[in-house]
């Protein structure tokens, strides 16, 4: 049983290995930049409706969570920088779960990519044996004086079972992009960079269907 901000949810009895051999993780980026407008729509909204959009296209027996950043500011940097959730455990995909905590998450406060991809490996897929995925999808680099791009070159000298897709939405820093792709590449996963709706729409749905051995187009800075 799980319990969070989000409210309670207990697992059903069903056995994962009928399930795909692989679950994926969204990981989605609520800091206050993403509540910043793009072509007449928060970057937030956008995220939102994309993600929603996604959902029905995805296998309906995926194993599918979603963790969520940046929605809470906290009385100290420190705790602002422990902002991180998770919203839907792993699991048969529910759409409807999966909704509702989108619809309850606003952006408020800073971007800890570092502690959320920790804290995913380390607690959301426990006691799963398959591979692991993990679609992170952000509208900047870290701010909480760490380095996801550092991690993950240790993580993947232990861990052979994690592989990180990144969707660098809307940025244009060159130094936040070089961290973000080395996130994705180390791990052996895909590195998208998306400016518009449509593009932000193509790369979720090529990472989320990569699972199918899909050849996905990496849109390149």
């Amino acid at each position: 049983m799980y319990a969070s901000e989000y409210g309670v949810y207990k697992p059903s009895d069903y056995e994962y290995s009928s399930y795909p051999n692989e679950m994926t993780l969204f990981i989605l980026d609520f800091s206050n930049s993403m509540s910043e407008y793009l072509d007449g729509q928060s970057k937030a909204d956008m995220m939102v409706a994309t993600v929603k959009s996604l959902l029905p296209k995805m296998n309906p027996n995926s194993l599918v969570g979603l963790r969520v950043y940046g929605h809470r500011m906290g009385f100290t940097p420190l705790e602002a920088c422990r902002a991180s959730s998770l919203a839907v455990p792993v699991g048969k995909l529910d759409q409807n779960m999966i909704n509702n905590a989108l619809d309850k998450t606003h952006p408020r406060g800073m971007t800890p990519i570092t502690y959320s991809l920790k804290q995913a490996i380390k607690y959301d897929f426990m006691g799963f044996k398959g591979k692991k995925h993990i679609i992170l999808l952000t509208d900047g680099g870290e701010n909480c004086d760490e380095s996801p791009c550092k991690y993950v070159m240790e993580l993947i000298r232990i861990r052979k079972d994690v592989k990180i897709d990144v969707i660098a939405f809307n940025i244009s820093d060159e130094d936040d992009l070089d961290q973000l792709q080395c996130t994705s590449l180390v791990t052996g996963g895909k590195f998208y960079t998306a400016n518009t709706a449509a593009e932000l729409a193509k790369s979720l749905e090529n990472s989320s269907n990569s699972y199918k051995k899909v050849e996905a187009k990496i849109i390149t800075k």
